[in-house]
């Protein structure tokens, strides 16, 4: 008697544990795939990790973000926003090299836009998880140095540049392409909201690792 009702509560702990998997998994690859899908990232990679090639990487940031202001004004969604970028790469390479060139360097510059692994990073009080987001990649030199990460839509990237407050628009934007769940997550500070970030960050950590095996 008592090992028939072991084996139940083993099977039925088994199937407990195996629903809550999928449910996690579940929840975690909707609500990543609902943030990848509302953003548009900027990814650059410096030469090297030497304090000249950081610096160097600084300016070609700085440059590049300035010129993605002058050609995305009125931008509000993010197709429109990979849209004109994606028509302007020369534009952003032309502006790169010129950067490194005025800075005494003669580095090559590869530009593209992908898809690619970010990891989870803060911006203002602002958090996006782990995953594989579209982005705007620039490729420095041989490109083995540290990169530098942000958000181009909603207009994110000047959170790290100027002073950390978050500008009340970019976030508009970012609220209303998301669920009231999903805004919660990257925008709220809550042992619930905490606990499925991290269900939502370990998923996408696992997928990335096998994207990259």
């Amino acid at each position: 008697m008592n090992m028939k009702f072991f084996k139940r509560s083993l099977i039925i702990i088994t199937l407990f544990l195996c629903y809550t998997f999928i449910c996690a998994f579940s929840y975690a690859s909707t609500v990543s795939s609902d943030i990848a899908n509302s953003v548009f990232r900027l990814h650059i990679i410096a030469n090297s990790d030497s304090d000249e090639d950081q610096s160097l990487k600084l300016l070609v940031r700085d440059n590049v973000l300035n010129y993605m202001k002058e050609i995305t004004p009125n931008v509000s969604t993010k197709e429109e926003a990979i849209s004109i970028l994606s028509a302007h790469l020369d534009d952003f390479k032309c502006i790169a090299l010129k950067t490194i060139n005025d800075a005494g360097y003669n580095y090559d510059v590869n530009i593209y836009v992908g898809k690619f692994d970010f990891p989870t990073k803060e911006y203002g009080d602002i958090s996006l998880p782990s995953g594989i987001y579209d982005a705007l990649r620039i490729e420095i030199g041989e490109a083995n140095g540290h990169n530098w990460w942000c958000v181009m839509f909603p207009t994110l990237c000047f959170v790290d540049v100027s002073s950390g407050s978050l500008d009340d628009d970019s976030k508009g934007i970012l609220e209303s392409s998301l669920t009231d769940e999903e805004f919660s997550l990257v925008s709220e500070d809550s042992f619930e909201i905490n606990l499925k970030f991290k269900i939502v960050e370990f998923f996408e950590d696992i997928k990335i690792s096998l994207a990259n095996m």
